[in-house]
């Protein structure tokens, strides 16, 4: 406690000397501001009071906060985190400025709940839980992304096959494929339909349909949809049935499914092997092993 209290004092005391010193360079900065400004400032006061709470502070200091965050992690991007957004389905419900404003919030956050846990429990614990909280609290946004994000490749693998067939069903009985799709955004609800949806929206708006399909193959990175992209954009270049593309990707996309559904069920036995041991086993021991320790504890007492 005593020596949190200095780092406070000490932190205090280079600030005022800081700002004394500075005194009479920002008195002076200031006289230039203000005489720049006037005649302005009746102006943007009456701007600046028609703007609600949340436009006058919310959104600048998630603005700032963001632009920090992004400024202490150089390898990513605007874009990167963009992309990472849209395959995860969160694009609709947050924007990029705003994960990089809950990625420092709850940094900042753990520093708050470091110090807290140190002063109640032990001072000198707050250079070791500090960094820590800190870097748990950036790095746990990304791990609930990544996290939805394989989420949303499951669903999509599950209702890969019946949208094929569905499209197939629609194309071999006179549709084109915008209508097929059309009608599978009827039909249907879930991940798979709404990146359906979105595709069909960019194709209504003037872009090619192939230009289209490969945006929600990257949207979208799972091998078996870019599989379907690449089948229909070579169907629609060199004539090919599409109906007939369409029931074999389908086939193709279940017998998939099935291998997964496989693999999943040969690895469930080495998995529930760890928490026999771990659990069960013990328990066991204690029932069957605990009884005998008893009586020969009894006899040679």
């Amino acid at each position: 406690m005593l020596l949190v209290l200095a780092m406070v004092m000490l932190a205090a005391a280079v600030y005022l000397m800081a700002q004394v010193s500075t005194h009479a360079a920002r008195q002076q900065q200031l006289t230039i501001r203000r005489a720049a400004g006037y005649g302005r400032t009746r102006a943007a006061g009456t701007a600046l009071e028609r703007l609600n709470f949340r436009d006058r502070v919310l959104t600048p200091g998630i603005r700032r906060l963001a632009e920090v965050t992004l400024r202490l992690s150089p390898k990513a991007s605007v874009e990167g985190i963009g992309t990472r957004l849209i395959a995860s389905g969160l694009a609709g419900r947050i924007s990029t400025t705003q994960f990089l404003a809950i990625k420092g919030g709850m940094a900042l956050g753990g520093l708050v709940l470091a110090l807290v846990v140190s002063i109640t429990a032990l001072p000198v614990a707050v250079f070791f839980l500090a960094p820590l909280f800190a870097v748990l609290g950036f790095v746990l946004p990304n791990f609930f992304v990544m996290l939805t994000t394989r989420s949303r490749r499951e669903r999509i693998l599950r209702e890969l096959p019946d949208a094929l067939d569905l499209l197939a069903v629609s194309v071999e009985a006179g549709l084109g494929f915008d209508g097929a799709v059309t009608k599978l955004t009827e039909h249907m609800d879930g991940a798979l339909v709404d990146e359906f949806s979105l595709t069909l929206g960019e194709i209504r708006i003037g872009k090619s349909r192939s230009e289209a399909l490969k945006r929600m193959a990257v949207r979208v990175p799972v091998p078996e949809v870019g599989a379907f992209v690449r089948a229909v954009t070579q169907a629609e270049q060199m004539g090919i049935s599409l109906g007939r593309i369409l029931r074999v990707q389908a086939a193709d996309s279940r017998n998939r499914r099935q291998a997964a559904a496989e693999e999943k069920a040969m690895k469930a036995p080495i998995k529930m092997l760890f928490p026999t041991v771990i659990f069960i086993f013990p328990a066991m021991f204690i029932v069957i092993l605990g009884p005998a320790l008893l009586n020969l504890m009894d006899v040679l007492g």
